[in-house]
């Protein structure tokens, strides 16, 4: 089964079921993404997406240049054309220039490794 349909069947789990708790949401984002939603929020802050977005459970994370992520888990479409899947996110945060040239978005020499933690991170945020 294509991640993408298995992306949208946890996270239409997850809406159904509003009583989930933040463990198990943590637990569906690294299941769902191959990343580690604990380490999201320091890759987050190495990487200085707090100075463009206002991302929420990330204190420092107040910027107004780009779009607030709040909900981001929910959305259907990354930057406005990408469907929002764990694998579309990760290439959207690597390489925002490749995707949509002349974007705001710079590239930012994220790491695979980080790429996924922050995705696995901002899979949380429904």
């Amino acid at each position: 089964m294509p991640r993408s349909l298995i992306a949208a069947a946890i996270l239409l789990t997850g809406a159904l079921t509003a009583c989930s708790s933040d463990e198990s949401v943590y637990r569906e984002a690294a299941v769902l993404t191959g990343g580690n939603p604990r380490n999201g929020p320091a890759a987050i802050g190495r990487y200085g997406c707090g100075s463009c977005h206002t991302i929420p459970k990330v204190r420092a994370a107040v910027g107004t240049v780009g779009p607030p992520l709040t909900g981001i888990a929910l959305r259907g479409y990354l930057a406005g054309r990408l469907p929002n899947s764990p694998d579309n996110m990760v290439r959207w945060i690597q390489h925002p220039q490749h995707v949509e040239k002349g974007t705001a978005m710079p590239e930012m020499g994220v790491t695979d490794t980080d790429a996924r933690d922050i995705t696995a991170f901002l899979y949380t945020l429904r």
